[in-house]
C-alpha cells in the first residue's frame, strides 16, 4: 500500500522531510500547498524554496494568500490526500482544514514536545540554556501544538550551536522521522502519545527587538542569547564610549570567559584582557570574538577595540 500525500510548508526546515518524501516515491504526493511569493526589498520577487522543490519533482504547487478560505479547501479535497504533512507552513489551520484527509493532518515540530510549543522552538531551545532538543511528529488538533504525539527524535544541542546550525540539523533529523511515522501510518502500526500539559512552555514569534541583549542577565544567559538570535534578529547591543555617538553593534561570536563570579564592575563594562575584549554581565562576564559594527563589516573583536580605541569608561548597553 501507500498513502496520497498533500504537503504544506515553506521554509527551509520543510526542505529535506519534503525531498525525502519524493524521492523515496514509497508513498504519492498528491500536492504541495505553500506560501505565495514574496516581494523583498529592492522590489525583488523571492520564490519560496519548497515551490522550487515541487517544481524540480514536477509536484502541483498552491499557493493561496489564506488556506482556510472555502476555495482553498475545496481545492485540498480535489487532491483526495490520504494525510497531510505540515512544516514550517506559517497559518492557522482550522478544523475545517484538519477535518479534510482522512488519516489526518501531522506537523513537523523543532522541539520535544510538549516543550517550546509555538513559532520558535528552536530560538527557545537554545535561548533557554536547554542541552537537549530534538524534532516531533504530532496529529494537529485546533489548540497550539498540542495534539498527540507519533514520533520523536532527540538530539544534544552543540556547545556554540546557533539556532541557523541548529535548524538545519533538526531538518535532517525531521526527514527520517516523517518516513517512519508515514510508514506507520501506512500499516496502522503508529502509537499516539498525549502530551503532558503540566510540561508545556511557549515558544512564541521571535521580534526584531528580542536581539537586543540584557547585560544585566547572568553571562551563561548572555551567550545564549546571541547564539539564539542567529540568524535573525541577531543580538545587538550599542557601544558607548567618550566623545563618540553610541554605536549600533551585532555580537556575532561571543564565549563565557566566567560562568558565575560576583561583578566587580556595572553590568555591560568593557574591559580589555590580553587584547580580548571581556564585558561584565549581570553575573560573571563573556568575551567578544566577531562583532559587527553598524555599517562596517564583521571583525575580530581585538580588531574592533583597537581601530576604535575604546577606553576604560566604554560599556555595551541601549540606544540612549
Amino acid at each position: 500500500m501507500s498513502l496520497r500525500i498533500t504537503l504544506l510548508g515553506t521554509g527551509a526546515f520543510a526542505l529535506p522531510p519534503f525531498r525525502s518524501l519524493m524521492e523515496s516515491a514509497k508513498h504519492e504526493i498528491v500536492g504541495v500547498c505553500t506560501q505565495p511569493d514574496r516581494t523583498g526589498r529592492g522590489h525583488h520577487r523571492h520564490v519560496n524554496p519548497v515551490k522550487l522543490l515541487a517544481e524540480e519533482f514536477g509536484v502541483p504547487v498552491f499557493q493561496p494568500e489564506r488556506v482556510n478560505t472555502p476555495e482553498s479547501l475545496d481545492a485540498l479535497r480535489e487532491l483526495q490526500a490520504d494525510v497531510f504533512v505540515v512544516a514550517a507552513y506559517g497559518q492557522i489551520l482550522k478544523p475545517e482544514f484538519l477535518a479534510i484527509p482522512r488519516l489526518g493532518a501531522f506537523n513537523l515540530h523543532g522541539s520535544l514536545l510538549p516543550r517550546h510549543r509555538g513559532a520558535a522552538p528552536v530560538q527557545y531551545a537554545i535561548w533557554k540554556g536547554d542541552t537537549q532538543t530534538g524534532v516531533t511528529m504530532f496529529q494537529i488538533e485546533p489548540a497550539l501544538d498540542s495534539g498527540p504525539m507519533v514520533g520523536k527524535i532527540e538530539t544534544t544541542i552543540q556547545p556554540g550551536e546557533t539556532s541557523g546550525d541548529l535548524m538545519l540539523r533538526l531538518a535532517d533529523l525531521g526527514a527520517d522521522l516523517t518516513l517512519s511515522v508515514l510508514d506507520q501510518l501506512d500499516h496502522e502500526t503508529a502509537v499516539f502519545e498525549a502530551q503532558d500539559s503540566s510540561l508545556v512552555t511557549l515558544a512564541p514569534k521571535i521580534h526584531k527587538e528580542d536581539g537586543v541583549i540584557n547585560w544585566t542577565q547572568a553571562a551563561v544567559q548572555v551567550a545564549c542569547h546571541v547564539r539564539a538570535m542567529q540568524p535573525w534578529p541577531r543580538a545587538v547591543s550599542w557601544l558607548h564610549s567618550a566623545q563618540r555617538k553610541p554605536i549600533r553593534c551585532i555580537l556575532q561570536n561571543v564565549q563565557v570567559a566566567d560562568a558565575s563570579s560576583a561583578s566587580t564592575s556595572v553590568a555591560g563594562r568593557i574591559g580589555l584582557q590580553d587584547k580580548n575584549m571581556v564585558v561584565s554581565c549581570g553575573s560573571g562576564s563573556i568575551r567578544v570574538i566577531r562583532i559587527q559594527p553598524e555599517g562596517k563589516a564583521a571583525m575580530e573583536a581585538h580588531d574592533f577595540a583597537n581601530g576604535y580605541g575604546l577606553s576604560d569608561d566604554a560599556y555595551l548597553g541601549s540606544a540612549t
